[in-house]
């Protein structure tokens, strides 16, 4: 795929022509979500569009899920992301448009889903 990935350090669903994280900070932010992934419960995609990550409630989760994705956003205005609580989990609704759904193939596949 076209403007997909970037050499050495970034997965291939990365999208840098999209992305205006410099390249040196890409793998430090993967780093970043893979530590967010080790409270992954469960992991539904309801549409090609539309990932949610469950994770594990815990002093903080939320506060860094927040802070994470807002700075994701940011370099990928692509993403639209959603955090809120419920029934004891951080709940991560991840949202993008049909010609990034490729980004929730990878982003899946790094969380570990299917487990």
């Amino acid at each position: 795929m076209e403007g997909i990935g970037s050499g050495a350090g970034d997965p291939g669903w990365v999208p840098v022509d999209a992305c205006t994280l410099a390249a040196a900070e890409r793998p430090v932010r993967l780093d970043e979500f893979a530590d967010l992934f080790r409270g992954l419960r469960r992991l539904d995609r309801y549409e090609p569009e539309w990932l949610r990550l469950r994770l594990a409630d815990g002093a903080g989760v939320a506060e860094r899920a927040a802070e994470l994705t807002a700075r994701e956003a940011g370099c990928c205005a692509f993403f639209d992301f959603t955090v809120h609580r419920e029934g004891g989990d951080v709940v991560v609704d991840v949202r993008v448009p049909p010609s990034r759904a490729a980004v929730l193939d990878g982003l899946a596949a790094m969380a570990g889903y299917p487990r």
